[in-house]
């Protein structure tokens, strides 16, 4: 799981879902790193939870040494019955000595509900938690299953780090907020490619896609590839430009932009993530489609050809991850939900990154994509059409020295998507408006000594409207900036490391906030400060 990003230095990649509340204690700031720094945190809310019975199982108790899965059983809990107001996952997990960050997945009955990394280890230990909202996955958790898990690692003479994990489903008896989906399906693997069956009375459908670039290879870190003739130790056919696509028959279903995740070794610089890790680093969330004007198609009773593909990406080159779930809801009251897609229609994938060579090599990427689809469903209660428009934009500017001695980004993606629901009563629409920016360098001096400078982004608005009043809405700013150098090519107690971090996340809506701040000096946590 290394990359090069610069020469004589090393991308390393991994991360895992990381969340706490520690309160920053006042301590004396280290001159530079030592063999201890403060456990990993995030500045994300933790999981609200209900007031009510509560019921565990423990999904995961293990050690993980190789790339060999942990396989055990799932049953569901006992006395919080099989309707949940919500299910929440907790992974703890600890490691010490020395090791790459990590990738893992977990997976209930086929169904993948955690992708996450891990955190690089401190010579004296960390240990750090992931909490996730499962409970759209409760159609899974009704019934005994098989469970699957793994965290690829090394361990050997020089990688001492074992990777030990403890996972649980925490179950609150009650009714959900939202209805939870009726049934979660994953696709079934079959001669002619990837297929879904869905019930025969589907009215919604949601695919998600747990789309990660990663795996060592250059789509580590596809937004910094580039296109002959520049000269760059990372190509791709048609530059950094890179969309996830779901299609149905063959037909283009949905588009998507994919998070530039940064694990964290990331940026040949693991002295940025050692405390703070960067935006989803340890919440690795999925690209979701609504597929509900294919519902028409899909509802006939037979199998399907779905199928996801990332653009951009070399012929051949490995790398991409793209696990996808299917959720459903269907209507109670009819056995089958006939329908018809009405509109599917995309404009041109515009893509044009352009080569300036000379002292700073410099390539400008300018690209997008958008589609419409459309289509209606004859349910219980009148006829509902559904259309989804998304749009794509992807904007960037990467410069490099000969050497690549210096290496820098700055990078912006849009997602924007509306979904428009008429039929029965008045139409609903809600707007999503999602935003991720890359902005730094890495700088290699004669010294060898070793700098990256890294602001990142994700923002997202979103708003519902029934017959034109606002009926919901939220608004999501996650920023990390960061700063660290040291010595490379050196044994770990020369390196003479030093670094900080910072990340602000701030997430606004009708029930309230939260806005909360994390500040890092040299490993360790010097202000935890929230402000809702």
């Amino acid at each position: 799981m290394v990359m090069s990003m610069l020469a004589g230095a090393t991308l390393l990649v991994s991360a895992f879902f990381g969340a706490g509340t520690p309160a920053a204690r006042a301590a004396e700031v280290p001159a530079e790193f030592g063999t201890d720094w403060h456990d990993p945190v995030t500045a994300a809310p933790p999981v609200d939870r209900p007031h009510s019975t509560s019921c565990q199982v423990t999904l995961a108790d293990v050690q993980f040494r190789d790339f060999t899965p942990y396989r055990g059983t799932y049953t569901p809990p006992k006395g919080c019955g099989d309707r949940w107001s919500k299910v929440v996952l907790r992974l703890d997990g600890k490691v010490k000595g020395r090791q790459y960050d990590r990738l893992g997945y977990l997976h209930v009955g086929g169904v993948e509900i955690l992708r996450t990394s891990t955190p690089e280890p401190s010579p004296d230990g960390i240990e750090w938690h992931v909490e996730k909202d499962v409970t759209r996955y409760s159609d899974t958790f009704r019934g005994s299953r098989d469970v699957e898990m793994l965290i690829g690692n090394v361990v050997d003479d020089t990688y001492t780090g074992v990777i030990d994990v403890h996972v649980t489903l925490t179950f609150y008896a009650g009714r959900p907020t939202a209805p939870a989906p009726d049934r979660v399906l994953t696709l079934a693997d079959t001669p002619a490619g990837t297929t879904l069956t869905t019930p025969r009375n589907s009215e919604r459908i949601v695919a998600e896609v747990y789309a990660t670039g990663s795996g060592g290879g250059c789509e580590e870190f596809w937004y910094l590839t580039v296109a002959d003739p520049a000269s760059y130790s990372c190509k791709a056919d048609h530059g950094p430009y890179r969309e996830v696509q779901i299609t149905v028959d063959g037909r283009l279903a949905g588009i998507a932009a994919p998070f530039p995740n940064v694990w964290t070794g990331g940026w040949s610089n693991p002295f940025l993530w050692y405390v703070v890790p960067a935006p989803r680093a340890f919440d690795v969330r999925p690209v979701e489609y609504d597929l509900t004007p294919f519902a028409g198609i899909l509802n006939d009773g037979r199998p399907h050809r779905v199928e996801v593909s990332v653009v951009g990406v070399p012929a051949g080159r490995s790398g991409w991850s793209t696990p996808v779930n299917v959720l459903v809801w269907q209507d109670a009251h009819r056995t089958h939900v006939p329908g018809a897609l009405t509109e599917d229609e995309a404009t041109g994938l515009a893509n044009s990154s352009v080569h300036t060579p000379g002292t700073e090599n410099r390539v400008q990427t300018e690209a997008g994509h958008g589609l419409t689809v459309s289509g209606y469903l004859d349910t219980s209660h009148g006829r509902v059409t559904t259309t989804v428009t998304r749009t794509l934009a992807n904007t960037s500017v990467h410069r490099w020295t000969d050497g690549e001695t210096t290496d820098g980004l700055d990078a912006t993606w849009t997602d924007d998507e509306t979904v428009r629901t008429a039929g029965h009563g008045p139409a609903r629409t809600t707007r999503t408006h999602r935003t991720y920016t890359v902005n730094g360098a890495t700088t290699l001096g004669p010294d060898d000594r070793l700098r990256t400078v890294l602001a990142l982004g994700d923002r997202a608005s979103e708003e519902a409207r029934e017959g034109g009043r606002r009926t919901s809405w939220s608004r999501l700013d996650d920023t990390y900036r960061g700063d660290a150098t040291y010595t490379i090519n050196v044994a770990r107690e020369q390196r003479h490391a030093v670094g900080t971090s910072a990340e602000r996340y701030r997430l606004f809506g009708p029930d309230g906030c939260h806005d909360r701040s994390l500040t890092t000096v040299q490993g360790v946590l010097t202000e935890d400060r929230s402000r809702c």
